[in-house]
Formats: structure tokens, C-alpha cells, sequence
């Protein structure tokens, strides 16, 4: 059996994508149960944070197991296989060991460095054994990843390069002011009681907010939380909680507000927003291109909806134009391109030259020359008027419009839902400032990573190495127990045999015997068996269980069954008391 990931994370796909693919509890247990019951597959455990869902498999064949994988993985997301294919990545064995230690680490986190993964890694180790869905491997690979993930993080200043998501999103609310200082006595309305919402609003309180009010689908564990809250030695803040059906109205008397449930829709609309700001300012909250939006790109929509005269209908400012304008489509974009699509140099250049001056270029067009070299001469004009005037001149030029500043936000929201709880409209309201999953992963593309990463490389790299090498070993194990049993029975068949032919022997020198016998056969078989598993343990030692099996003849199923044995024991052990 063999280790595969099959996966999508931040790196590999759109948050529009990671959105819709995204599981909610039950979706995981279900591609759970129906990964083991699948051919390739034995074991099986999924991953699925804000920014991955990953499918973690032992598999007897590896083409088969990335098939089946991949298709179950489509099937349960809702997202369509030819469309979810290209952002899928696999791992396989060591490679698959390396990927799931560095994401423990915080290595492939979106914020590097965060912590959080290790929780959520922790659990979804706790879901496969209670569906029991991993079994040996599993149960090592998830394990031994916590083990690195909390050495990389006593080891090294990994803790440096980066920060909790919630921490790094509070930052971006900011804009980048102190966190401490902007978040002071603000008041701060948390939807949503699980691990995501429950360590933003642990962090807020740090952060010094005067009122922290958590609304929750299950109004105890609102509650709950909201007295882990107010008891808490290290901070003095306000908790109280509330049921959902409240949030429009706290969302009113909140300055910051932070969502992360597990809800398929939206949790807050652009409208719930635009209310809320509304109830604030006692204004509207006005779309940007009535207030912010960039001066040019108000102008292009003002235009864009301006409705054009027919293709025959020539203006004043169209008198002289060298397009033959009931050629081209009515409604044609203000930016020109749908204007001169398809035109050749010529025509392109004479617009051009008219849009600049005013009046067409006296230039014959040129019959004699070959099409390509009399286009690239031409197309050289209209580059050099192109530069002049910024652009592909328009048919109809608007008046550039005075940029309207925008106001200062009143309200702070940060979405760390996938899929998102807050509606991403809010982004274009005057009066809020919405920071959501898609707009974190692009302010920490550039964010600096410290030296620290390249020890936690290294841990990993040996980590990954040191369990490539107790896995080949384990694998030698039940070959060996094999051995030694058919050993044992070896020795208990002769014992009988002696007795049958020597029946006054005494029980002392029968146990005597028995121990010389056992003796002689322990020590036959200690160094062989000692050295298979330091051979077993290296690169390419797999075929030395093969060679044990074939040389004592030992029974596959023997084997086999010691192997199933132990994964039970295992299994059982990891899962820890009910």
C-alpha cells in the first residue's frame, strides 16, 4: 500500500473555486466512508481549512487511486471534475509525507508561520478515527506531522514570518495601523462560535476592545463562549451573547465585525451592510461611483451607459471620421476595442490620426507592397498616436470627472468563511471596509518570509526522511513476526516429537531441552532478522520482506493476518479512551 494526497489549496486554484468547493461536516464524512469503500483505497482522512481540501488515501494502486480520488472529490464538492482537474495537485509517498509536514509547519499557509493548521490537522486525524477510516499509516503520517509541527515552532522562530489568519486580517482592517491602537474600545460583533470565530474573538479582546458580542446559530455555545470570554485573567472586556435573528441590530452599534460559520449562503448582504452603516451615519451608504471611485473609471461607466446614436446616425464630433461607422455595430465599447476589431492597419491608423486631430490622415493606402510589411509600417503609426494620446483612441471621448473622496469606514468587516459569509458587494460600499479570504491571500503574496523558514525546511526534510525510514521498517515487521512464529511451532513440534519417543523424561530436563532448543533458534534468526530491518529501512529496501517470505516459505496470508492485527491494535490505541 502507498501514500497519495489528492488536493486543492490557495496556491493551486481561485478562491472562487476554493469557495465552491468547499465541505461542510457532513460532506467530509461522507468522501470519507465512500474513499474506503472504494477499490484503490484502505485508509483515508480529509483536510479541509478556509484555504485547502485535501484527500489523504493509502492506495494499492497509485493511477486508479488519483482517478478515484480525484472523481470523489468533484462528486462531494459539487464542483465539476473538467473544471475542478486543473487546480488539483497530487503527492505520492514521500513526496505526499513532505507536503502534509511543511503544511503542519505553516509552510504552505497562505499567512506563513500560523499555528492554527495544527488544530485542524488534530482534528481531522479525530474524524478518520471515528469513522475509522485510518488506520496504521494514517494514524503515523497524522501524528508525526503534529510532532513537526510543534517542533518547527519551539525550534525556530517560525512564529516570526508569520501570523494567525485572524491576526493578519485585524492588520488589514487596520491598514496597517497598530492593531492595539485601532482596535481600542471599539465594540466588535463576532457571528459564528467555532475554533475560527472563537480565537477572532480571543484575539479582539487582547487586542483591547471594549465589547465583544457573539451571535451564533446555537445559542449556547454563544453563550458559552461569551463567558469564556468575560472570565478570562487577561483581558477585562464586555462579552455577552445573541441569537442570530439580533445580528442586523448589533450590526448597527458595531465598529468591527467578524464571521466565520459554516452557512452554504450568505451569512451578511451587501443590503444587511449598507443598513448598518446607514444606521451609523444616518447616510446612505452610496455605491464608489458616486464616492471614491477613480475619477476615469467613473467617466468609462458614465459613458459605457450612455446610449450611442445608430451605426448611421454621425454626430457633430464624428463629422471627418474615417470608419465607416455602418460597418461597426451600435453599442460598441467606449474604450474602442469591439470599434476597431477586425479593421486593418490602414483604416486603424487614419481613425487614429482623426481622433488625435481631428482630421483624417491623407495617406492612399498601398496596394503595390505585400500585406505584412505595409501592416507593420502602418501598425507603427498608430503605435506612435497610441503613445501619444495613453491609449487606442475612442470614438467618443468622455470629459474626465473630478475624483469624489471616500469616506473613512465606520464599519470594519473580516469574512474568514469558505465559502464566504459576507457578501463581496460590501467591498464597493462607501462607509464599510470589507477584508475577506480573497483579498488576505492577495495582500500576503508579498508578505516577507523570515530566515527561520529555511531551519523549519530542514526539520522537515529530516522529518520526512526519518519516517520514509520507520514506515520501510514497519513494513519488514510482520514478515519478521511471521518468521519467528513459524519458528516457534518449529520448536514446539520438535519438543512433542522428543517426547513421544523419550516418555520418562523429567520435567526438568524437558524444560532444559525445550529452553536449548529455543535458544539455538533465537539466535539463528537474531542477526538475520536484525538486518533485514536496517536493510528494509534504506531507499529501495522494500523487496527484502519479498525475499524473507520466499526464502522461508513463509504463507502470504500469515503474514497478511499479522499486519491486519496490527493495524487494529494501533487503530484502537491512537483512538485513546471513549
Amino acid at each position: 500500500m502507498s501514500l497519495l494526497v489528492v488536493g486543492l489549496s490557495h496556491r493551486s486554484a481561485p478562491v472562487s473555486v476554493l469557495e465552491r468547493a468547499s465541505l461542510n461536516a457532513d460532506a467530509q464524512l461522507k468522501l470519507l466512508q465512500d474513499t474506503v469503500a472504494a477499490e484503490p483505497a484502505a485508509e483515508a482522512a480529509v483536510l479541509a481549512t478556509c484555504n485547502r481540501i485535501e484527500l489523504y488515501a493509502d492506495v494499492d494502486k497509485f493511477h486508479a487511486g488519483v482517478a478515484e480520488l480525484s472523481t470523489l472529490l468533484a462528486q462531494h464538492s459539487g464542483v465539476g471534475l473538467e473544471e475542478l482537474t486543473p487546480h488539483l495537485y497530487v503527492h505520492y509517498e514521500d513526496r505526499a509525507v513532505h507536503h502534509l509536514f511543511s503544511v503542519a509547519c505553516g509552510l504552505d499557509s497562505m499567512v506563513v508561520g500560523e499555528g492554527q493548521i495544527l488544530g485542524q490537522i488534530k482534528d481531522s486525524l479525530a474524524r478518520a478515527q471515528d469513522l475509522h477510516t485510518a488506520g496504521r499509516l494514517l494514524n503515523d503520517l497524522f501524528q508525526q506531522a503534529l510532532r513537526v509541527g510543534k517542533r518547527a515552532h519551539s525550534e525556530t522562530g517560525i512564529d516570526r514570518a508569520g501570523q494567525s489568519l485572524v491576526t493578519f486580517g485585524l492588520e488589514q482592517l487596520s491598514a496597517g495601523a497598530d492593531v492595539q491602537r485601532w482596535a481600542r474600545g471599539k465594540k466588535a460583533l463576532v457571528i459564528g462560535a467555532g475554533s475560527m470565530s472563537s480565537l477572532a474573538a480571543a484575539t479582539l479582546a487582547r487586542s483591547g476592545v471594549a465589547e465583544i458580542v457573539v451571535a451564533n446559530r446555537t445559542f449556547e455555545r454563544a453563550e458559552r463562549l461569551a463567558q469564556i470570554l468575560s472570565e478570562g485573567d487577561d483581558t477585562d472586556v464586555l462579552a455577552r451573547a445573541v441569537p442570530m435573528d439580533s445580528v442586523p441590530v448589533e450590526l448597527t452599534r458595531a465598529d468591527v465585525a467578524v464571521s466565520c460559520t459554516g452557512a452554504t449562503g450568505l451569512v451578511l448582504t451587501a443590503d444587511d451592510v449598507a443598513a448598518a452603516v446607514e444606521g451609523r451615519t444616518g447616510a446612505p451608504a452610496v455605491e464608489p461611483a458616486a464616492a471614491g471611485r477613480p475619477a476615469e473609471d467613473t467617466a468609462v461607466r458614465a459613458a459605457a451607459e450612455t446610449p450611442l446614436p445608430g451605426a448611421g446616425a454621425a454626430t457633430a464630433g464624428d463629422e471627418n471620421c474615417p470608419l465607416d461607422l455602418s460597418a461597426v455595430p451600435s453599442g460598441f465599447s467606449v474604450m474602442g476595442e469591439a470599434a476597431v476589431a477586425g479593421m486593418d492597419a490602414a483604416t486603424l491608423e487614419q481613425h487614429g490620426a482623426w481622433a488625435a486631430g481631428g482630421t483624417a490622415v491623407d495617406r492612399p493606402r498601398e496596394t503595390g507592397r505585400p500585406g505584412p510589411e505595409a501592416d507593420a509600417e502602418l501598425i507603427g503609426a498608430l503605435a506612435a498616436t497610441a503613445t501619444r494620446v495613453g491609449r487606442v483612441p475612442e470614438r467618443r471621448r468622455p470629459e474626465p470627472v473630478a475624483e469624489v473622496p471616500r469616506p473613512e469606514p465606520v464599519l470594519f468587516v473580516l469574512d474568514l468563511a469558505m465559502p464566504r459569509d459576507v457578501d463581496a458587494a460590501v467591498h464597493r460600499l462607501a462607509g464599510a471596509r470589507l477584508v475577506d479570504i480573497e483579498s488576505l491571500a492577495d495582500a500576503s503574496a508579498d508578505a516577507p518570509m523570515a530566515a527561520d523558514v529555511d531551519m523549519v525546511r530542514r526539520i522537515v526534510a529530516d522529518e520526512v526522511a526519518a519516517f520514509g525510514a520507520a514506515q520501510r521498517a514497519a513494513r519488514i515487521t510482520p514478515t519478521v513476526v511471521a518468521l519467528r512464529s513459524m519458528a516457534a511451532e518449529v520448536v514446539a513440534g520438535e519438543i512433542a516429537r522428543l517426547e513421544g519417543r523419550l516418555p520418562g523424561l523429567d520435567d526438568k530436563h524437558r524444560a532444559e531441552i525445550t529452553q536449548t532448543v529455543k535458544r539455538v533458534v533465537d539466535k539463528l534468526l537474531h542477526a538475520p532478522t536484525v538486518r533485514v530491518k536496517q536493510l528494509a529501512a534504506e531507499p529501495g529496501g522494500a523487496g527484502y520482506a519479498d525475499a524473507l517470505r520466499t526464502l522461508f516459505d513463509l504463507d502470504q496470508e500469515t503474514v497478511a493476518s499479522v499486519s491486519r492485527a496490527g493495524n487494529s491494535t494501533t487503530t484502537e490505541k491512537n483512538r485513546g479512551p471513549a
